[in-house]
């Protein structure tokens, strides 16, 4: 294998490997062992994946990587590529897969797929349906596995991680994770070699400033003249952002702790950025700004962002919509973009290495508290990990703000000096063991309670917990699953119902499943129904996300909403809680444009999408339980619900949105001109037809060939 290692490193520019990597090959990566990398960003941890890919691809099996994030997904398709041009697969086609929507499913498309790229949802979905193929994979790359101690994403990490160990298979196990105080015990969990380093080719010098001087702990200490600031709140902020542009044309990268914070900084900032900016560079930036306005998302916030960028600022956060975060991420690695604000998410989710990393604050916004938090030492490392570009940077520079809340000494103590606190499992809580015990016993025809009880014991959890403890929480449990309908227990065998199972399959909460069946069983079909019950419905479960809270000033603007959209004849309550993530969708499916949500509603293009798509599968999971249960009066009315979910249109126009090309506003456009279905498309000349607003003759020839064929 050696020779296709030396070939790899050729075709990405390396003279030689950095020593995590050689250690990695020293511990049998190549051979099919085990191994538990634990190093800093950017210290080729990706390299070391694709070093156990050459061997297992060789032997004609499978390579399945998983990665939290859907927007980590396409960067490593791109990455992975490179094992295409090997010499040793001259002969043999290496197929790549990006998998990670629609978890009813399979995955049957992925069956003659090489390299399988997957959240950890996506896989824990594929392992429930127990698709076959999954024992043909010979590896599999875990990346970031120090989220197992993230209360959201840490159970499912968890659970499927258990069930690959215990694969008949055994197939090789890379984990890839940042650096944890007790990674020996992850690597003994999970029977790796362990591989941990704090090497990284550049070094990394953190710091703190207050009032004017950074102290670093390299033992340096330097003043920042005050450029740009507005005020004594930024000062700090933008003083080192710009130190960074100035002095040595490097590029800085800012963490707020909310998205208000980002924009506000990136507005502050932006007139003194483009004071030093050449000619080019304007030019550049200028051509970013148009395509940011040319791309769709006509929000004011989208207009914000047009604008600073033009002046070579920009900020990222998820209320932005994709295709814009995707433009703000491209023109940040290219240099155009010379201050990116941020929130601390972006840390996780993308790739954009800087010369400096400042961090605003030390909080960051939680949505489930309601408020800001303190990051932990681990997430602090995390944003630290983003400083100093491989290649260009000799060294980077991570710097915390200290403000009137925080003590400059304890900062540095206690991040700086700090080491990440240990990875804890987060599995030992009702929602997440409700999903993964009904998960567990759902995937098997029978299963022995003493069985279910036995996989447990497998689980991080159990590093953490008494088998009792375990044994106490999951039997409290059991007893809700078969009062609900969802397993039957017969002494010790346990076995899910239709219902349980398919509430599984569909990967919600069984506790949503229960909410939808109670609802759909009470459902007077007689009622006139424009799709408002089905949707509060969605809103009120436990699954729909994001779920946003209704503001004092948006009190006047909702009972409007409630009045027009006649909710209290629905029995509705205008004090219900998911009332406004409802107006938003009935809004949306009533075709208001995403910049009029924006403007009245305040809820953002990336929020929105989200709302969509979460909207969208909980609509087709309700169709689901809805044929389970014998509701097939229900059927046609939840269906075109989900057509206009998906689609925000008004149910005259779901005859045109089907045709390839035609979205929301190009099928009002054809209905406003009297064109309500496909037989009168296939009727009119080309000619009138390309004459609509919004068609054109290339799209008319199109879709008369829809038809036609």
């Amino acid at each position: 294998m050696k020779e296709y290692l030396q070939e790899l490193l050729r075709l990405l520019n390396y003279d030689s490997l950095y020593p995590p990597q050689e250690l990695a090959l020293s511990k049998g990566v190549m051979n099919g062992n085990n191994i538990l990398v634990t190093t800093p960003t950017s210290s080729g941890k990706t390299l070391i994946g694709l070093m156990g890919m050459i061997n297992i691809l060789s032997k004609g099996k499978k390579v399945v990587y998983l990665t939290p994030l859907k927007a980590l997904a396409t960067e490593k398709f791109n990455e992975f590529k490179i094992i295409k041009n090997l010499s040793c697969f001259k002969n043999r086609k290496i197929n790549i897969a990006i998998s990670t929507g629609d978890y009813d499913s399979y995955g049957t498309e992925l069956i003659d797929k090489d390299i399988i790229i997957l959240t950890n949802e996506k896989m824990d979905s594929i392992l429930r349906h127990d698709a076959n193929w999954i024992f043909d994979v010979g590896l599999f790359i875990i990346d970031e596995i120090h989220l197992l101690t993230e209360r959201e994403r840490g159970p499912t990490l968890e659970i499927m991680l258990t069930k690959i160990k215990l694969m008949p298979q055994k197939p090789q196990i890379i984990g890839i994770s940042a650096t944890v105080s007790n990674s020996d015990e992850v690597a003994d969990w999970l029977r790796c070699e362990q591989i941990q380093s704090k090497w990284r080719p550049t070094e990394l010098i953190e710091g703190v400033y207050n009032y004017g001087k950074v102290t670093m702990n390299n033992g340096t200490a330097f003043e920042i003249d005050n450029i740009g600031a507005v005020d004594n709140s930024t000062s700090g902020i933008i003083s080192l952002a710009m130190d960074s542009i100035t002095n040595d044309g490097g590029q800085s990268l800012v963490f707020a702790e909310t998205r208000k914070r980002t924009v506000s900084l990136a507005k502050k900032t932006s007139d003194t950025v483009s004071k030093f900016l050449d000619k080019s560079s304007k030019l550049s930036a200028h051509k970013i700004g148009v395509e940011i306005l040319k791309q769709g998302d006509d929000t004011e916030l989208n207009r914000t962002l047009s604008s600073t960028v033009t002046k070579g600022v920009g900020f990222h956060h998820a209320g932005l919509g994709i295709k814009s975060r995707q433009i703000v991420e491209n023109a940040f690695r290219n240099g155009i973009i010379k201050i990116l604000f941020a929130t601390p998410t972006l840390a996780a989710g993308v790739n954009l290495p800087a010369r400096r990393v400042v961090i605003a604050s030390i909080f960051r916004y939680d949505y489930e508290y309601g408020g800001n938090i303190p990051l932990s030492i681990l997430q602090y490392k995390q944003l630290c990990g983003r400083a100093g570009r491989p290649a260009y940077d000799k060294y980077g520079e991570a710097i915390i703000i200290a403000d009137s809340r925080t003590n400059p000494e304890d900062l540095y103590n206690h991040f700086v000096l700090g080491e990440p606190e240990p990875i804890v499992s987060q599995l030992m809580n009702e929602r997440a063991l409700r999903v993964h015990v009904l998960g567990v016993i759902a995937s098997r025809p029978k299963i022995l309670k003493s069985e279910l009880l036995s996989f447990f014991e497998e689980t991080f959890l159990s590093k953490y917990h008494g088998n009792e403890t375990i044994s106490f929480e999951i039997d409290s449990l059991l007893q809700y699953l078969r009062d609900e309908g969802l397993i039957i227990m017969r002494n010790e065998l346990l076995m899910a119902t239709k219902f349980g199972k398919r509430t599984s399959l569909l990967y919600i909460d069984p506790k949503t499943g229960i909410h939808f069946k109670k609802n759909l069983d009470y459902y007077n079909s007689n009622k006139i129904n424009d799709g408002t019950n089905f949707l509060h419905w969605i809103c009120d479960s436990y699954d729909f996300y994001p779920k946003l809270t209704l503001r004092q000033n948006e009190i006047e603007y909702f009972e409007r909403m409630f009045e027009k959209h006649k909710l209290s004849s629905y029995g509705l309550s205008n004090y219900d809680y998911s009332l406004k993530n409802l107006i938003i969708l009935l809004e949306w499916i009533d075709e208001s444009t995403e910049a009029n949500l924006n403007e009245k509603i305040g809820v953002e293009p990336g929020d929105l999408y989200r709302m969509v798509e979460t909207a969208y599968w909980l609509s087709y999971c309700l169709y689901e339980i809805a044929k389970l249960i014998g509701r097939k009066d229900l059927l046609a009315e939840i269906n075109i619900l989900r057509l206009r979910i998906r689609h925000g249109i008004k149910s005259e126009l779901i005859p045109l949105i089907q045709l390839e090309g035609i979205g929301r506003i190009r099928a009002r456009s054809l209905y406003k001109s009297g064109i309500t279905n496909v037989t009168q498309i296939d009727k009119i000349s080309e000619s009138k037809l390309g004459s609509v607003p919004k068609i054109g003759v290339k799209l008319a020839r199109k879709l008369k060939n829809q038809i036609k064929n």
